[in-house]
């Protein structure tokens, strides 16, 4: 194997496809990425079993093969290489890299150790990409880290015939974003879940090349159990989780509310880190709505406390709630929007942030429910 190829277009392949790779491999050989060059075309690949990476790039194919590096490694050589066109050839047991007076030689593994890459699944539809990216952004956030409960790490796609909707929640938050697609069957009606981390990283990456976002996804039959995303020369494959027994989470969004208020995203974002500062790791910070607008408050240790006064339009009973200040920074960041809409039914129920306009009306498609901490006072 050799070739020529641009220094920027071989460190980004290299670094999109190194990132999804295991930090603990079960194999030495999952700890890398396979360069290999067909009629002109290098394709950067990874694979650990449960998520695959796979990139193409044009280059100057001196000699057709293919060879496995060290993806960590070569990730962080390419991303400091200078800005030169690299030749890279595989003598023996080695990869040679040379990148205008740098030189670098790397061990490779056995080609034939590598496993076969996985096929993508049947298309199922397109989707923008830019928009979708927006949607995993907002959702993602609310999925929960806890390992222990692997259905709570994933986030749910839902595909009902032109509309798409994702929902994730930790079991403290709950968000959902409802978006256009274009299916390949209009009458489709399918749930996924899919682990978060990678539908997160995997939407980062697709959506600023911009065009569509192919979505591929198994109908029963051959590629069950695997999703997969293609846009421009980038595709993954990732393993699904079960969903089998996902809570019915929609029920959760109340069908009415008791009060209600609209305050400024950037207003309320500011004040809430501000007011944070004195409150402990588990401590909430008490929101308290009335006709002369929103205090918001916490107190800390050694009698620590802070409290801060701002604008906000409320209707309803005069309430105070309290909430996680992260948990309400997260669904804040996710609205897009220059103002929040927030929704109660008590004190004691969970609230629903939704964005709105500067006119404070409200735009539908996106929804993130929060439950309150109960405070004594």
């Amino acid at each position: 194997m050799k070739f020529r190829v641009e220094r920027d277009a071989l460190a980004d392949a290299v670094a999109w496809t190194a990132k999804s790779l295991p930090s603990r491999p079960s194999v030495p050989v999952l700890a890398g990425v396979m360069l290999r060059v067909t009629d002109g075309v290098l394709q950067v690949s990874g694979f650990d079993y449960e998520v695959s990476s796979q990139v193409s790039v044009e280059v100057q194919g001196d000699s057709d093969g293919a060879a496995l590096v060290s993806g960590r490694l070569l990730a962080e050589i390419t991303k400091a290489l200078p800005a030169k066109p690299v030749d890279i050839a595989a003598v023996g047991p080695h990869l040679e890299l040379v990148c205008g007076s740098a030189r670098f030689t790397l061990p490779t593994m056995p080609v034939e150790d590598y496993p076969s890459l996985p096929d993508m699944p049947a298309s199922a539809g397109t989707v923008d990409a830019a928009a979708f990216a927006a949607a995993v952004s907002q959702v993602a956030i609310a999925a929960g880290r806890d390992e222990t409960l692997p259905m709570m790490t994933g986030v749910r796609l839902e595909l009902t015939g032109s509309t798409l909707a994702m929902l994730a929640t930790d079991r403290y938050r709950l968000a959902m974003r409802e978006i256009e697609w274009s299916p390949e069957d209009p009458d489709i009606s399918i749930n996924a879940l899919v682990p978060a981390k990678t539908l997160n990283d995997t939407a980062k990456t697709l959506g600023p090349l911009g065009g569509q976002v192919t979505l591929a996804l198994a109908h029963g039959g051959a590629g069950e159990g695997m999703i997969g995303f293609a846009g421009g020369t980038r595709r993954t494959t990732s393993r699904l989780l079960d969903g089998a027994n996902y809570p019915p989470v929609r029920s959760l969004f109340p069908a009415s509310h008791n009060a209600q208020a609209r305050v400024s995203v950037s207003a309320l974002q500011e004040v809430t880190r501000r007011v944070a500062l004195v409150a402990e790791r588990t401590t909430p910070i008490l929101l308290s709505f009335s006709e002369d607008g929103l205090v918001v408050e916490a107190g800390g240790t050694e009698e620590a406390r802070a409290s801060e006064a701002m604008d906000a339009t409320f209707t309803g009973e005069a309430l105070t709630i309290g909430f996680n200040p992260q948990y309400l920074l997260d669904g804040l960041n996710g609205l897009n929007a220059p103002t929040a809409v927030l929704s109660f039914v008590d004190a004691f129920k969970p609230a629903v942030l939704s964005p709105a306009s500067e006119d404070g009306e409200i735009i539908t498609g996106y929804r993130y429910l929060i439950m309150p901490i109960r405070v004594t006072r």
